[in-house]
């Protein structure tokens, strides 16, 4: 798993409360990056397929609605830009027959209107925004998720045995020391 979906699997678990599944394999070598459910709300259970893509390669670092092309994915310096692209991950994270089986599996609808599919990304072109919102995507910025985190630590004691989530919670509490020191 990459250290950008341990953090959101952790977000997910610790901040949100939800019950989570990472990294579920497909058939063809697809693979979910993460099935969340919240079962806190009055409304019932809420069901999230939640794919992960953060880069902060300046030139790749946000999500835009450039043309995906399955050919440009194929040639190796043209990937980096492709998988940036909404329509990458409308095709080939949340499009694919094989991830709608597993989904299925998992208790995701076949009608794919009983789940909410999510992005988490670093920020996003306002025609990503757009194309997201046709989609019923939801766009998490990954830069909110970690001050989420942060803030969670401000009022949770907690000692976490999760080698990511001790990481960020320790490097928020250095930050929040010296921020109260005056050496921010």
């Amino acid at each position: 798993m990459e250290t950008t979906e341990k953090i959101v699997d952790s977000y997910c678990r610790y901040v949100k409360g939800w019950f989570t599944i990472p990294n579920v394999k497909c058939k063809s070598q697809y693979e979910i990056d993460l099935l969340a459910v919240d079962i806190s709300g009055p409304e019932g259970i809420k069901r999230y397929h939640i794919e992960c893509g953060v880069s902060i390669s300046g030139s790749y670092s946000k999500l835009t609605a450039k043309e995906f092309s399955r050919e440009d994915l194929k040639k190796r310096i043209q990937q980096a830009g492709q998988r940036r692209t909404i329509g990458y991950f409308i095709e080939r994270k949340f499009g694919q027959q094989e991830v709608h089986d597993k989904l299925r599996e998992y208790g995701f609808g076949a009608d794919r209107h009983n789940y909410q599919k999510v992005i988490v990304t670093w920020g996003w072109t306002d025609d990503a925004k757009q194309a997201a919102d046709r989609e019923d995507i939801i766009l998490w910025d990954f830069r909110q998720v970690l001050r989420e985190i942060a803030a969670a630590f401000k009022t949770q004691r907690t000692y976490f045995t999760d080698d990511t989530l001790r990481t960020i919670q320790l490097f928020a509490k250095s930050v929040d020391e010296a921020h109260k020191a005056g050496r921010a």
